[in-house]
């Protein structure tokens, strides 16, 4: 399946592949870290950013393709709603079909309220289902949640919420605990205990897994259990605007039926955003890991109704996406690949990097390899690195990379590479939001009473970066704190009539900016990956 020129590089990689196994290499310096960060990370490049006009966040900046979304017209602010005519009133409306949704659906219906999930897909088509690697907690003797608190801090470059990193860590272990009693197949040894490995950036062994089906198995489990529960999900229906009332309280959501385009009215007593990352907007047209729902629906959603945003500016692009062949451009190759032993590996043979460096780090030197250093290795699509996977099974012995990473010796086997023969091309992908929604410790918008956020829509839970294995984690923290939490709010709250009067002050915000819009901002449906290097 490779090149002659590829299969001349492959060389170079064999013949360094004994010395590399014997000498590990040395990790960076944090000045060192900082100079490459700023001179190859995507989210230094100033024609990346616009600044925002309005809005709670103005005059600070935010990537260009998410500035456009922002600076629009809403959809709705011309049509026709009777908002007098409500087809669904719920206690707690939850936004969203992933795992933070489903966390969040499942614990307010567990508390007693009367909850209905709306997603613009089905249940399951979201993040979680595409995350491999694993989540982490510290529930092992030589672990403490303060270790995962100290390497989630710094991992984050000591920018995360202290409050929603330490209920993070804390609540770790007993997430675990909650998902494992849900049915949740871990990874284990003979004797029943999980089994966990290294991540990067983290000290301890703590990522739990399930072999490289992690966020698959933690989904179907959460699907069957809101399915189980009974939790009405209206699929194929897309929130597209928040409802306030006449005490300024957010009050449901306006949905659009994706199949007859008809509108809808969903009054709730509190509404918990969980609508998931961005990368589907491809930023900087990086190619993405992410599912085709990552559209950045909440963010829009949530600042149009006043909520404001933290660490916008800031994105994760996985170091280790595929970059060969076409077909898989930009899917994750998880970081347990890198956890089990494959080296990060130029066109010369040469380990450039420790190959657990935290994500932000390692994406940067990729970057800067197959530019300014020009070792990077072409393909008919653009450059990439060497991930050297038949180090795995020299280490581990046979078989592990089928025991261990099944998912990914299939899926590039589907394309005639056999990765415990072979190395894999790799370039960073566009994979996880960094940014998002600001909440407080309990998972509210301070700013906005009854609205709630969990998962990747929520900004500073991991700071800058975030490290493997905390995004998983921090869906079921913050998503079943958000169930419980809407539920007892809902429990208090009193509405009164309902309106859209934010959209209208919203677009004379825009004009007062002289901000140039479009007629109405573009249904947040995704487009395939492009990538221009």
């Amino acid at each position: 399946m490779y090149t002659e020129e590829m299969q001349k590089s492959i060389k170079k990689v064999e013949e360094t592949r004994q010395q590399r196994m014997e000498n590990e290499p040395r990790r960076m310096s944090a000045e060192e870290k900082e100079e490459l960060l700023k001179g190859f990370h995507p989210d230094y490049r100033e024609e990346g950013f616009v600044e925002i006009k309005v809005g709670p966040n103005k005059g600070q900046k935010i990537p260009v393709e998410l500035g456009k979304l922002l600076h629009s017209n809403s959809r709705i602010l011309n049509e026709k709603i009777d908002l007098n005519q409500v087809d669904y009133d719920v206690d707690v409306l939850v936004i969203g079909g992933g795992g933070a949704g489903s966390s969040a659906a499942i614990e307010a219906k567990e508390a007693g309220a009367n909850v209905m999930m709306v997603t613009k897909l089905r249940i399951g088509d979201a993040n979680t289902m595409m995350a491999e690697g694993g989540i982490q907690a510290a529930d092992k003797e030589n672990d403490s949640p303060v270790q995962h608190y100290l390497d989630a801090f710094g991992g984050g470059h000591f920018a995360a919420r202290p409050e929603l990193l330490k209920r993070l860590v804390m609540e770790a272990p007993d997430a675990i605990e909650w998902l494992n009693e849900l049915g949740v197949m871990f990874d284990k040894d003979s004797e029943g205990n999980m089994v966990t490995t290294h991540g990067g950036g983290t000290s301890r062994k703590r990522m739990h897994a399930c072999k490289d089906y992690s966020g698959a198995e933690i989904m179907r489990t959460l699907r069957d259990e809101v399915l189980n529960l009974g939790i009405p999900v209206v699929e194929f229906t897309s929130a597209i605007e928040l409802l306030k009332d006449d005490k300024g309280q957010v009050a449901g959501a306006v949905l659009l039926n994706m199949e007859t385009g008809d509108f809808c009215v969903a009054r709730a007593k509190t509404v918990v955003i969980a609508t998931g990352g961005a990368g589907r907007l491809h930023y900087q047209d990086f190619p993405t890991s992410n599912h085709y729902g990552a559209t950045a629906d909440g963010l829009v959603m949530g600042y149009r109704a006043g909520a404001p945003l933290l660490y916008q500016d800031t994105i994760q692009y996985h170091p280790t996406g595929a970059a060969y062949p076409a077909q898989i451009f930009g899917a994750l190759v998880t970081e347990k690949v890198r956890s089990l032993g494959a080296m990060l590996v130029n066109s010369e043979g040469e380990a450039f990097m420790h190959p657990l460096e935290t994500r932000d780090v390692s994406a940067a030197s990729i970057i800067r390899e197959c530019s300014a250093n020009g070792k990077g290795i072409d393909t008919p699509i653009g450059k990439g690195i060497w991930l050297d996977t038949p180090m795995i099974e020299m280490l581990g012995g046979e078989g592990t990379i089928e025991k261990r990473i099944p998912a990914m010796l299939r899926m590039f086997m589907n394309y005639d590479i056999d990765m415990r023969k072979e190395p894999i091309l790799i370039y960073p992908t566009l994979h996880y939001q960094n940014g998002g929604l600001e909440i407080n410790g309990d998972g509210f918008v301070a700013a906005l009473d009854n609205l709630l956020v969990a998962g990747e829509a929520v900004g500073g839970i991991h700071g800058r970066n975030r490290l493997m294995g905390n995004s998983l984690l921090d869906i079921i923290v913050f998503g079943r704190n958000a169930g419980k939490a809407a539920a007892k709010k809902a429990g208090e709250v009193t509405l009164g009539n309902l309106n859209l009067d934010h959209l209208q002050a919203y677009e004379e915000e825009l004009k007062e900016a002289q901000v140039q819009t479009d007629d109405v901002s573009p249904l947040l449906l995704p487009r395939y990956a492009r990538h221009e290097r």
